[in-house]
């Protein structure tokens, strides 16, 4: 049987290969990034009064009006961003969607997208998808975090640069890209007349003072980004697939048409529920930050404790661990053997890298779990180091 070219070129998702090998061996599953805690109360009855309101069709293809509303009046209340719901929304099955039917609306095959690397393991297989190359800037850790250098950057530009992908705050590392940083992507993309399409999923989850910083934001860049967002993380709700993508009104039509013909729409009762959320005051972004920083601060010194080499997020809940002390495997071998010997399941740090030698000292491991989870893994750590 034939299989596609663009089939060939990568593989399943290694982080839900990874929970399905945690399940197996009843392991701790610190793999794949999904809360287990409930979501918001008012968030579930919001959904489940949408359904007993019947709110069971088609929402418009492109979002339910009421919550495109809700996000334009939320990015204008948080971003300074005037947004216009009926031209500038696209509302996607999850910003996994948002995301691909962005790239395939916009990047022909021939050209080339910018990706930061270590990436979150869509954005390769998404630039393969629309015939495109990627084009790999490393992120390094360093005493400040991790950075990029400015040359490599400006060496990944081209004729054919069409669009960067910039995630921020960033999954695997936790990276949130500074104000000089973003103008330094901002001045190339204008430069070389590129979209960047940035994925901000995580922009609420900031530690230690970190500032998000929208990309759209910077001079010259509202006409020539798109911001992917989504409810998965920000209310723990990855299961409802409720994505965005925010755009100027040519790239938003685009993206519309795309959009339609890959799922025709979102779940209408759960943008009902959206609306609850995105009306959320002030006060609840400001208590997530800080239950996920006092999450990393549970669990990152217990990482260190046991011998790992822990690069400290800034945002988001994954956490870059190094294992050498430990082993010299590569690291899909290590967390392999980490779930069947010690219980705890983790995503192998090469799956982040288009060259897997890269990341194959690393693991990531995610804390966006209970604190009796993070203590149970934390305790099977301890056990396993010691024996």
């Amino acid at each position: 049987m034939h299989i596609s070219h663009k089939a060939r070129r990568f593989t399943e998702s290694v982080i839900r290969e990874m929970t399905r090998h945690a399940v197996a061996h009843g392991a701790v599953n610190l793999a794949q990034g999904f809360p287990d805690f409930p979501c918001p109360r008012e968030l579930k009855d919001a959904a489940c009064a949408a359904i007993q309101d019947d709110v069971n069709q088609y929402a418009i293809t492109w979002g339910a009006q009421e919550f495109r509303e809700a996000l334009a009046d939320k990015t204008s209340r948080f971003l300074g961003i005037h947004v216009d719901p009926e031209s500038e929304i696209t509302v996607t099955c999850g910003s996994t969607e948002a995301m691909i039917a962005t790239l395939l609306a916009l990047v022909d095959p021939g050209d080339e997208v910018v990706v930061f690397e270590p990436f979150y393991e869509n954005y390769g297989p998404d630039a393969v998808l629309c015939g495109a190359e990627p084009r790999h800037v490393p992120l390094r850790p360093g005493p400040e975090g991790w950075t990029f250098d400015p040359g490599e950057l400006r060496a990944a530009f081209g004729t054919r640069t069409r669009a960067v992908i910039l995630n921020t705050p960033n999954n695997p590392t936790g990276k949130v890209f500074s104000r000089d940083e973003l103008q330094q992507i901002a001045a190339l993309c204008v430069e070389f007349d590129a979209v960047a399409v940035t994925d901000e999923i995580y922009e609420h989850i900031l530690f230690d003072g970190a500032e998000h910083i929208a990309l759209a934001t910077l001079p010259g860049m509202r006409e020539r980004t798109v911001t992917v967002g989504g409810m998965s993380k920000t209310y723990s709700v990855t299961g409802w697939r409720i994505g965005t993508a925010i755009a100027p009104p040519d790239l938003t039509a685009a993206i519309r048409k795309v959009h339609d013909f890959l799922t025709v729409g979102a779940a209408a009762p759960l943008q009902r529920a959206g609306v609850t959320a995105l009306q959320f005051p002030p006060a609840y972004y400001a208590d997530l930050a800080a239950s996920y920083q006092a999450r990393r601060d549970r669990f990152v010194p217990v990482l260190e404790e046991v011998g790992f080499r822990c690069f400290r997020p800034q945002g988001a809940y994954y956490v870059m661990a190094g294992f050498r002390a430990f082993s010299n495997e590569d690291s899909t071998a290590f967390a392999r053997r980490l779930i069947r010997d010690a219980g705890v399941a983790t995503v192998p740090g090469a799956s982040f890298f288009s060259s897997p030698a890269a990341g194959d000292h690393l693991v990531r491991f995610c804390f966006c779990k209970r604190d009796a989870t993070l203590d149970e893994a934390a305790a099977r750590l301890r056990r396993w180091a010691a024996g």
